[in-house]
């Protein structure tokens, strides 16, 4: 086996995640989610704004405005809520008010609030556990921007929330947070890779695929079928695992492991090698060894540390010149 021709990489130990790399993606995650957190306090303040007009807890019946907070404060999810007839709201709301307003006394504006606010918690704990990854995606899109931006090239963003392509706007701080989709040209070819894709071939969702065709093409409903059952479409399909807690991180890499195993085996079937590469924020000892004896195989083309800068800046490089 001969040892990978990677720029960012001399041994499995650059794949290691340091304790001060660990230190920092906690504070990292902790400074999202009180980001994240932020509406919940103003909604919680806005609450006892209203409720406070209140003189008892059945009151707060009449204040129309309030009444979708108090129904949250009841503990019913916003999903349930649309399946729940205007009967059914009110009495979740009365059996709140009966059975803890009321033998709050005095306080039973701050009793409202604090459950408003347990309720919306486990609501934010329901979204955070998946901020790892959306934090691991924004990286790896602001590094692929970055690189396009250092080498002159123009592009187009697909955006998450319109899901339309539109070209990169020269002010794009914080624009990561919006795109699910970027497209290019290398010389005179296209390039275009999409994040969370399910791909046909595979039959599961890959977290980035790099394809030679432009963004039309993928946009089009009549030929995008084809192209994602087409196995010479992919030139790169890569694993991304944006957890920071080392105590999962053996866990991460057999969930990415399996998956580039059943990618590498899928093509395989359909006579196609495209490249595989992984990116990971916890990569232990035992596991970048592993890594690295991939890369070596030459199973894995490429792989990164997604704490390093550097190494995210270079395979970042590679990527947008496959």
């Amino acid at each position: 086996m001969s040892k990978p021709n990677l720029p960012h990489l001399k041994s499995s130990k650059d794949l290691e995640t340091t304790y001060e790399a660990v230190r920092a993606g906690f504070v990292a995650l902790a400074l999202e989610k009180n980001r994240q957190a932020t509406p919940y306090i103003q909604e919680a303040r806005a609450l006892k704004v209203a409720a406070s007009t209140a003189k008892t807890p059945s009151d707060l019946l009449e204040i129309l405005d309030i009444q979708s907070a108090l129904l949250t404060a009841s503990g019913v999810s916003d999903k349930a809520n649309n399946h729940l007839l205007p009967k059914d709201k009110k009495e979740a709301i009365k059996g709140l008010i009966e059975n803890f307003l009321e033998p709050a006394g005095k306080n039973f504006v701050e009793e409202l609030v604090f459950r408003f606010l347990l309720i919306r918690g486990d609501s934010l704990g329901g979204s955070m556990r998946n901020i790892g990854g959306a934090l691991a995606q924004r990286k790896l899109t602001r590094s692929i921007i970055s690189t396009l931006r250092v080498a002159g090239k123009s592009f187009e963003m697909l955006h998450a929330e319109t899901n339309t392509w539109m070209q990169m706007p020269e002010n794009d701080a914080e624009i990561e947070k919006f795109v699910k989709g970027i497209s290019w040209k290398k010389e005179d070819q296209c390039r275009t890779a999409l994040f969370n894709l399910i791909v046909p071939i595979v039959g599961n969702n890959v977290d980035l695929c790099l394809f030679n065709r432009e963004q039309k093409d993928l946009t089009n409903k009549k030929i995008v079928k084809d192209i994602l059952n087409s196995p010479a479409s992919y030139i790169a399909l890569g694993e991304l695992k944006g957890g920071i807690d080392p105590a999962g991180a053996d866990e991460h890499w057999k969930t990415a492991r399996t998956a580039l195993n059943r990618i590498q085996e899928s093509f395989k079937k359909v006579g196609h090698t495209p490249h595989l590469f992984f990116i990971g924020a916890a990569i232990e000892v035992k596991m970048a060894v592993e890594i690295w004896n991939l890369l070596k195989k030459g199973t894995l083309s490429n792989a990164a540390n997604l704490t390093d800068d550097n190494q995210i800046a270079s395979l970042s490089r590679w990527l947008c010149n496959l």
